[in-house]
């Protein structure tokens, strides 16, 4: 792996756990094995550059995990219920790791770090386009699956803290339940498959 990326996994995963604020670049550095001139080289804006690329790198991973699993289900509740039991399973396996570091890097920095708000503002409407198009293959109009997408994000990404900090998979699963509910009633219909 090249430096910039071994920089830009560091990164990542020191956000994921720490959020942006705590992440260090002496530590992302250190934990990368990259020398500290290497920064600047590979990212000329510093902290606010790797943070920024890493995101846009996590955001890609995380869209096309979630595209991969609303695809080949025989209903849009099935597709929907089966997102929210691999991110319950995977949550309660990891240790209760957490799941999204856009979403907790958003959180952080939505009101004062108004350039990566923008990249995180980019992420989550990729993630809304990609989602949108999976969801209108189960015959939702473009309308209806941006409500469904909408939710499903929100959804998973709030019943993550809360799983997370009751240490239990009941607010992922209920989320599940309850957005599969919500794009049923949007007029979906049973897949062909």
């Amino acid at each position: 792996m090249h430096t910039k990326d071994r920089i830009a996994t560091a990164m990542g995963e020191s956000m994921r756990v720490r959020g942006y604020s705590a992440s260090g670049i002496t530590g992302v550095l250190a934990e990368a094995g990259a020398p500290n001139g290497s920064l600047y080289h590979h990212f000329v804006g510093g902290k606010r550059d790797v943070a920024g690329y890493s995101l846009r790198r996590m955001g890609q991973a995380y869209e096309e995990l979630l595209t991969g699993l609303l695809a080949d289900h025989r209903s849009l509740a099935d597709a929907v219920e089966s997102v929210f039991a691999a991110a319950a399973s995977y949550m309660k396996e990891s240790g209760w790791l957490n799941m999204c570091p856009v979403s907790t890097v958003a959180g952080e920095v939505a009101s004062c770090e108004l350039e990566l708000r923008r990249v995180l503002a980019e992420i989550f409407e990729s993630w809304t386009e990609h989602g949108v198009r999976s969801v209108q293959a189960y015959g939702l109009s473009a309308e209806a699956a941006r409500r469904c997408t909408l939710a499903m994000i929100a959804a998973l990404e709030g019943s993550f803290v809360l799983a997370r900090t009751v240490r239990s998979t009941e607010p992922v699963e209920a989320a599940g339940h309850m957005v599969a509910s919500y794009c049923a009633t949007l007029g979906a219909v049973t897949s062909e498959l």
